[in-house]
Formats: structure tokens, sequence, C-alpha cells
């Protein structure tokens, strides 16, 4: 499923390390701190939890830091938002709409595309339970008005925005919603958000919406028909469609009725660890026969394996294996879902807004304050590709991996 033109290119001429550097901006410098908005004290970006031991020698740490300067490395699923220290602050500084963004943090990851889901359901600028159409619309504007002030880091419209991110050693960010609930009953929201630079949008959230239901629900009522609407609209626009949160008949429905290959950007499998968070292989072998990837999650308490019951990136990689088992290589990928911040934390607080993590049928697991290996968006690429150089993987399949299989999605979406 390849278009041939706007295709993406992963030859690099020069090494990032030549390139343009971050300069050390901060979001919202172009300000006055606790004089033009209000100022919080965030947590660190560096080093808040201990690394993650791979045991890499020389060799394998050095084929890890080439692998990651060469290619273009895209998360399918972050928050590259620094929160407060205090996440009991974090309704508060949502409502100021200005999310500071991890521009440090981002310099060192090794990502050079990020598939950026800002606030989403957490947005309450206006509302306790977010998902607000003015409120999605506040936090993207005030993001953008950042992102415009700076320039090491670029919003990615189109194909040719990846390329120039690789070759000038920026890193680009993919405005995203892992929901289409904004939009409620209005088709023509979905080229409002284009226009203001979204390109992936969830069917549903936790909770169902005017497309479908949301995986939380008692019931399963699948794909709406206003929901048809919206997917053959996003297949229109060129949005990336995402059914991460949206419940098994509604993934389903949402591939047979879309003409591109439909992305699970962050899930893992319901067969290593059994929870509505994580996907049946039906719809995972459906997702791949569409053209489609998963990227693989890792937030706290999501994909935890039986294996590795303390959430760490090796119960990450039990689901990451069989994935590769049952849909191929081809059709699986990486969408960490980290930020800087507790994320237990951020769970805690808003357990009412983010729905269910795990069933109540799920195994008994240890509450782990954070996961080994998957704390931050800086940390998890290094950690994911040294965890596939020490396992035997080939050069080829690990760039597959980290890029080259969403780019073949990408391609034809957009």
């Amino acid at each position: 499923m390849e278009k041939e033109d706007n295709m993406i290119s992963h030859d690099k001429k020069e090494s990032v390390f030549e390139l343009k550097k971050y300069g050390g901006y901060k979001s919202y410098e172009y300000l006055e701190a606790g004089v033009d908005y209000i100022d919080f004290k965030l947590a660190p970006e560096f080093d808040r939890a201990p690394k993650h031991d791979l045991d890499l020698d020389d060799v394998e740490a050095q084929r890890t830091a080439q692998l990651l300067r060469d290619n273009i490395v895209i998360s399918l699923h972050d928050h590259p938002t620094v929160f407060p220290e205090d996440m009991s602050e974090t309704r508060a500084y949502n409502r100021t709409g200005r999310q500071r963004t991890g521009y440090a943090g981002l310099a060192k990851s090794g990502m050079t595309v990020v598939f950026d889901n800002m606030m989403d359901g957490t947005a309450c600028v206006t509302s306790k339970f977010g998902w607000k159409f003015d409120d999605v619309i506040y936090d993207l504007g005030m993001r953008l008005s950042d992102i415009a002030h700076q320039d090491f880091v670029t919003l990615c419209r189109n194909a040719e925005d990846i390329n120039q991110a690789h070759e000038t050693g920026n890193v680009t960010l993919v405005m995203s919603l892992e929901a289409a609930t904004p939009i409620e009953n209005e088709l023509d929201r979905l080229d409002i958000l284009y226009g203001l630079g979204i390109r992936s949008m969830g069917i549903a959230y936790s909770e169902s919406n005017a497309l479908g239901s949301g995986l939380k629900e008692p019931g399963d009522g699948g794909l709406t028909m206003f929901g048809r609407q919206a997917v053959k609209r996003m297949n229109q626009l060129g949005i990336a469609i995402d059914v991460s949160h949206s419940s098994d008949q509604t993934c389903l429905d949402t591939i047979e009725h879309s003409e591109a290959p439909v992305l699970i950007t962050h899930a893992g499998a319901r067969a290593i660890w059994p929870t509505k968070r994580m996907k049946p292989d039906e719809v995972l072998k459906a997702c791949a026969e569409s053209g489609g990837v998963i990227g693989l999650e890792a937030a706290p308490h999501t994909s935890l394996s039986h294996d590795h019951i303390e959430h760490s990136i090796d119960s990450v990689m039990d689901h990451f294996e069989y994935c590769v088992e049952l849909m191929g290589i081809d059709h699986v990928s990486f969408g960490p879902d980290t930020l800087y911040g507790d994320h237990v934390g951020l769970h805690d607080e808003f357990a009412s807004n983010l729905g269910v993590h795990n069933a109540t049928a799920a195994p008994d697991y240890p509450k782990m304050p954070y996961v080994s290996g998957m704390e931050n968006p800086t940390e998890c690429f290094f950690n994911i590709v040294g965890w596939l150089v020490k396992h035997g993987y080939s050069d080829e399949d690990i760039v597959k991996v980290i890029s080259s299989n969403t780019l073949r999605a990408l391609n034809f979406i957009w």
C-alpha cells in the first residue's frame, strides 16, 4: 500500500551531530513567568527515576547509538509535556492551557517524529472532564504559539516535514488527538482540526461518543453511522485514524470502513495481558491486513505480562515479540505513551477522565511508581533499540520497527 508520490526517504548524508543543535529554548520564554502567565514548579526532564540497566557492552552501546543517529525514529504516541512536580496541581496547570513542551528532553531522546497527543481528555480549560472542542482549540493554539517562537521543534504536516527534520537534526511533532469526541456531531470540525495541524485522531476514548464505543463501556455498539461518515472524511482529509482506546467491534468496523491503513498507536496484546486496554488477536490481525501498524504501549500498569509482572521494558517487549509473531514484523512499532512527570500520579488524579486501564478480570499486579526503562520520552528509544540489539535483532528489523513500518502506512494515509 505505497504511494509513489511524496515518498519518505531514509537516506541521511550527514551525522546528526554535525547538524543544528537545540539552543536551550524553554516553553513560553518569550513571556515573563509569573507576570504573563501562572508559573508552576515542574517535574525534572532528566533523572526523575533511576536509569534502567540493559547490560550493553561497548559494541552493543555503540551500535545502538549509531542506529538512533542514522535513522528516522518515530514515536507513534507520546505526551512530551512537562507536568507539575506536584500532580495535584495538574488541573490548575491544564486550566491555563500553557502546557510546557520538554524541549531539552526531546533534544536528547533520539526521536525524529513524535505523535504528540497534547492534553486530550485532561484539557480542562473550561470543564472538569475535558474533550470539549473549545478546550482542544485552546490547548492546540497555545502549543503552536510556543512552537512558533523557537526553531528546534517543528510542526509536521506532511511526509516532507519528516524528511526535513531528519536532514536537519530537528524533532517534528505530529499533532494528534486520542479521540474525535470534540467534534460532537459536526463533521466539518474534522476539516477545522486538520487545518490547525491535526494529522492523527482516535475514534473514541474509553467512553463512547457519536462515532463509536469506547473500551470501558459495558456494551459494544461498534462504529455508528456518523462514525462511518467521519472515517470517510478522515480518509479524504488525510488524517491517520487511531483505534487504541476504541472497543473491539469499533476497531473492526473502523478497519472495515476505512480506505486507508488504520493505526493502533498505543496498545498491546490481550493474549499477553487480559484487559480491555489490550487488543485481541482478531483486531491485531485486522490492523495488519489493513496495512496498519501497532505502537507498543508503555504507560504504567497497561502492558504488563505474566513473565514480567513488575511493569518494565521487559513487560512491553513481551507484547512486542507476541505481536511480531502474530502480525509480522512489518506491522509493529512503538507508541510508548510517556511524559515528563509522575505518570502514575496523573492516572490517580484523573481516574474519572482517563477511564480504566485494567479490567477487573485482570490478574493481581504490583503497583509500580514508574515503568523501568520507559519512564519518560527521553529514555524510551535508546532502551528500545538497545533491547533489540541485545536480543539479536538485525539492523534491518530494528529500522522497520522504529520507523519504516510507520512511514509506509503514513505514505498511504497522507
